[in-house]
């Protein structure tokens, strides 16, 4: 393995090189890394290692970025092998490039990641959360196409979520130019590409794009984003049911993030959950304030609470402690 060692510049659509220094402890609102490293990112532990998949930036790039750290404080840079935008077009596929992966550990103990390639939803699936990783679909295929549902929905940012009672659910989607974003969702079969029936619109309130699922004291939270993905006005969201696929109640608390100026956060978005010793962890990026119209984003982490009626809290931009195992 190789330290992490590019940063992406401001206004430049190719890797500089740059060596990252680590943080030793996070403080209000501080990145991960001094740098411009990704976005969108969903984490997985694989024998007390945690791993992070990621959109490069600006706008994706032709592969995944991916770290490895125990304890958010030391870091490490990998490569993979799949998803790149070569091995992931199709004759439907449209221009965009890798974009917000999703990857779980599989009731076998297998990794399965579902991944935004040309506006498509590919599957792959893997015994190491480094690979090498293939396409699930025999005929290397897309598992949602572009066109599948029209132009209703934008078929990206896809989220696998495994229930307690070891039925799997996939769900997606965003919407064109900033607005009428559509969550959709359907059951999986055991291995994990199959519907088992059609996919269906479950749109929570306020939703855009960024799907992802927990579930908690028997209540299912479906979090998300919600305005422009390029501005100040992108926020984190959540919404609640006793049925993965509603009807939805809006969190009491939601939106969960917004920009704040006073603890420089600006456009907190797109986000995975994890749980680290019975505490639930939020990951996400923020946007970096620019004119362009590209976005650079960095990573950051913070505490994901809950008040005593079971309602999620609002990041507090605090940051956490080094983990420890």
């Amino acid at each position: 393995m190789k330290h992490l060692k590019w940063i992406f510049a401001l206004g430049a659509l190719a890797l500089i090189t740059a060596c990252c220094q680590p943080q030793p402890e996070l403080q209000v609102a501080q990145p991960l890394f001094n740098g411009f490293y990704g976005a969108d990112p969903v984490i997985v532990e694989h024998e007390g290692q945690y791993y992070i998949y990621a959109t490069k930036d600006p706008w994706g790039g032709n592969d995944l970025a991916v770290f490895v750290t125990r304890d958010f404080v030391s870091w490490e840079e990998e490569s993979i092998n799949w998803p790149t935008k070569a091995a992931c077009t199709s004759a439907t596929s449209r221009d965009a490039m890798v974009w917000a992966p999703d990857v779980v550990k599989g009731k076998d103990g297998r990794f399965y990641m579902y991944v935004s390639v040309g506006s498509e939803i590919w599957a792959g699936e893997s015994d190491h959360p480094l690979g090498p990783w293939a396409n699930m679909l025999p005929d290397n295929r897309p598992l949602v196409k572009a066109d599948a549902f029209g132009e209703t929905v934008h078929n990206i940012d896809a989220n696998c979520f495994i229930d307690d009672d070891g039925r799997i659910y996939l769900y997606w989607g965003s919407g064109w130019n900033w607005v009428n974003g559509r969550c959709m969702a359907v059951e999986l079969a055991g291995d994990m590409h199959t519907f088992v029936n059609e996919p269906r619109d479950i749109t929570p309130p306020n939703f855009f794009e960024g799907a992802f699922m927990i579930k908690r004291n028997g209540q299912y939270h479906l979090m998300y984003s919600n305005g422009v993905a390029i501005d100040e006005t992108y926020h984190i969201r959540y919404s609640t049911s006793n049925s993965p696929y509603g009807p939805w109640t809006e969190g009491a608390n939601s939106p969960l993030a917004l920009t704040t100026p006073e603890d420089s956060v600006f456009g907190p978005g797109h986000h995975s959950v994890f749980r680290h010793k019975d505490q639930d962890y939020i990951l996400y990026h923020q946007l970096a304030p620019q004119d362009e119209e590209y976005v650079l984003r960095q990573l950051y982490i913070d505490s994901l609470n809950y008040d005593d009626g079971g309602n999620m809290l609002p990041l507090s931009f605090e940051g956490i402690a080094p983990l420890a195992w």
